[in-house]
């Protein structure tokens, strides 16, 4: 009939799971397979972040593991890859997992890219929140700054703390004891930086 619109059908989680594999760069957003092209400051910054919480987790004892991106399943229409997942130690996937989808990390970390800012922002971070994830980060790697969304406690049933990080802070967080991350490296970007 003329006027009448057309709903298109949202891809399920299980649909975008069993696409053939390399699903590099996709992640299944509010239904919508969203395709996420990373830049060298994205990259740079991924680096830097799990460089540091690896140093964190070995300089210790029973500090968990900081994965790169695995599809993460959080409802019928949500499968996401954070640019790193941190898992308490005995929470993450088996060694033997053959996945995905892979659980719900504690900690999650976005760094923004065009394709998927807005995303972060919106839909992911509400996503997130209502399905547990104890902290996210998101990295402005723009305005140079973090923004952090936490739960004062584990059953507090959103993100009741916000927090934004700039270049002369130090990133930290109760879930890492002794973690401290100066931000003016991070989001360093002269040419010496580079190199």
């Amino acid at each position: 009939m003329p006027g009448m619109a057309v709903a298109e059908r949202k891809m399920t989680a299980d649909e975008f799971l069993a696409l053939e594999d390399p699903r590099r760069g996709l992640q299944l957003i509010a239904g919508e397979v969203v395709v996420n092209q990373p830049a060298w400051r994205h990259q740079r910054a991924v680096g830097s972040l799990a460089v540091a919480l690896c140093d964190w987790i070995r300089a210790g004892t029973r500090r968990g593991e900081v994965i790169l991106p695995l599809d993460v399943k959080l409802d019928n229409h949500n499968v996401y890859a954070p640019d790193l997942l941190w898992y308490p130690a005995g929470t993450g996937p088996a060694a033997d997992d053959r996945g995905p989808p892979y659980p719900i990390p504690d900690l999650a970390v976005e760094v923004r890219s065009p394709s998927t800012w807005r995303y972060d922002l919106g839909t992911k971070k509400s996503t997130y929140e209502a399905h547990g994830l104890c902290e996210l980060w998101l990295v402005d790697t723009d305005g140079a700054c973090v923004l952090v969304y936490r739960r004062s406690r584990p059953a507090a049933p959103t993100f009741d703390i916000e927090l934004e990080a700039a270049c002369d802070d130090s990133l930290t967080s109760p879930l890492l004891p002794g973690f401290a991350l100066p931000l003016d490296g991070l989001f360093d970007t002269t040419p010496d930086s580079a190199g």
